[in-house]
């Protein structure tokens, strides 16, 4: 399992970009130097599916949907499994084609953002 959301296990993602995020405050002293106070490391996980069929894209939306959620996902600084609290960015879904009443859904993306 590379990734799920509340126990959810979600179809394995095309694309999967873990970046380590610091966040903190730099400004420079009297002298010059650099100081950096680092307030937090979060993580963001880049996510993106070639294909989706209707089940599995609705699937995926609907557990991203609540505001924050627990994410286990695989994190390459922990060599395995870490679950954090996250949030989803936009998401994008468009329709590849419709055919005979059935939609197929490409390039799927979205980013999960920890909390």
């Amino acid at each position: 399992m590379l990734i799920s959301i509340d126990g959810v296990e979600l179809p394995t993602p095309s694309d999967y970009v873990p970046s380590i995020q610091d966040i903190s405050k730099a400004e420079r002293n009297a002298n010059g130097t650099m100081i950096i106070e680092r307030i937090a490391t979060k993580r963001k996980l880049e996510l993106a599916w070639k294909y989706l069929s209707q089940d599995e894209l609705a699937k995926v939306l609907k557990a991203v949907s609540p505001v924050f959620f627990k994410v286990t996902y695989l994190d390459p600084e922990a060599g395995g499994n870490k679950t954090g609290t996250f949030y989803c960015g936009d998401r994008s879904a468009p329709a590849m084609d419709y055919i005979d009443g059935v939609i197929r859904w490409k390039d799927i993306k979205f980013n999960l953002i920890e909390r």
